[in-house]
């Protein structure tokens, strides 16, 4: 009898620790989705509703763990795809364009066999995101675009939307031939405002992905992924990103009217995720259960 009722007390034990691992919102799932050449590794965590999180560039979803979890933890499936050249990603790097990047992204949307998605494009993934809406409006019912460049400026500027210093400061950190002072020096200048800790972005880097990523931005019109489709539009603005600068940060709505709403996150600059997480998950959630319907 004791022995049926210390087996019973183990199997109950199990269980119970199997169910809390299922609802676990940091248990990570890894898989490989197949497109003919191409193999993309899915992050995955959470039940419910399905939020993808695109990358910035040459980055990894990696980068979005917490931000990540506290999503699941609100009642989301979170999808990480991760960009070809990062972990088991593989496939064609050369003379790729925006729209190839969205069709990896896309068949990751379709493998959830769930419907339409909301997705989340973090400064370069918010062309990736937009691009996707653009191509395959049947897969995304609402885009994040968290400090986003939009691609174009104020009607009557004469600016370029991004300069050829902040891009130098953009591409700087990835150059792994620099001293780390100079590559801290770019990441002070283009992703962490004053008072958060640039050193979080030292590694991570790619430099393949980030010339991969470069060349299909420089190798796409910006008309072809501007609108994100139809698809409403959560324009997540850093407050302090001279990326995406305030003297900018109208374009996509005076351009695309009420599908776009605006929030504004302070104290962060165009790295924004390791900067401000809570906001940031807070945003994405109110977001998505807005269109979702939660």
């Amino acid at each position: 009898m004791k022995h049926e009722l210390l087996s019973l007390c183990v199997m109950i034990f199990a269980c119970s620790a199997f169910a809390a691992h299922a609802h676990d919102a940091t248990a990570v799932e890894r898989r490989v989705v197949s497109r003919g050449n191409v193999d993309i590794e899915v992050l995955s965590q959470g039940a419910g509703p399905v939020i993808v999180l695109l990358p910035s560039l040459g980055r990894s979803g990696e980068d979005y763990e917490a931000v990540a979890a506290m999503l699941a933890s609100r009642g989301f499936r979170v999808v990480r795809p991760q960009p070809r050249g990062i972990g088991r990603s593989k496939g064609p790097m050369d003379g790729l364009n925006m729209h190839d990047l969205a069709a990896d992204v896309a068949s990751v949307v379709e493998s959830e066999n769930t419907g339409s998605v909301v997705v989340v494009g973090h400064a370069f993934g918010n062309f990736v995101a937009r691009q996707l809406a653009a191509d395959r409006p049947d897969l995304v019912r609402g885009v994040v675009l968290a400090a986003a460049s939009a691609g174009k400026v104020p009607p009557g500027s004469t600016e370029k939307p991004i300069g050829p210093e902040m891009r130098q400061a953009i591409d700087g950190p990835s150059d792994m031939s620099l001293p780390e002072a100079k590559r801290l020096e770019y990441l002070r200048i283009a992703f962490f405002a004053a008072g958060n800790d640039p050193k979080v972005w030292l590694g991570g880097w790619n430099s393949a992905v980030h010339d991969m990523e470069s060349h299909a931005r420089e190798h796409t019109p910006v008309d072809d992924y501007f609108a994100a489709g139809t698809a409403p539009i959560l324009d997540l603005q850093a407050e302090q990103d001279p990326v995406a600068p305030r003297r900018f940060s109208g374009v996509l709505k005076s351009l695309l009217g009420d599908r776009v709403t605006i929030t504004v996150i302070s104290n962060a600059s165009h790295a924004l995720f390791p900067e401000q997480p809570d906001a940031v998950a807070q945003a994405i959630t109110a977001f998505a259960r807005r269109i979702y319907g939660m």
